[in-house]
């Protein structure tokens, strides 16, 4: 399983909190690449919840790990 920036920003507009099988859900209704669906069903899956993407990929970045002042823009 792999991710980068660009598969998981298929994911952000995800229902979250969601399941394992309503991400996947989610990724093929939406149209999202193959490798998103398999990185997703290779989750060890005990029923729970997911609160976000940052659950299923824990490096995946946050608006803190950009460097910029938002006040400019």
């Amino acid at each position: 399983m792999y991710w980068t920036l660009e598969l998981a920003s298929y994911l952000e507009d995800a229902p979250w909190p969601a399941t394992k099988d309503e991400l996947i859900d989610f990724a093929m209704r939406t149209g999202a690449p193959l490798e998103v669906v398999e990185n997703l069903q290779q989750i060890e899956d005990e029923g729970e919840q997911y609160e976000s993407i940052e659950e299923i990929w824990p490096d995946y970045p946050t608006k803190e790990d950009f460097f910029f002042n938002e006040d400019e823009y």
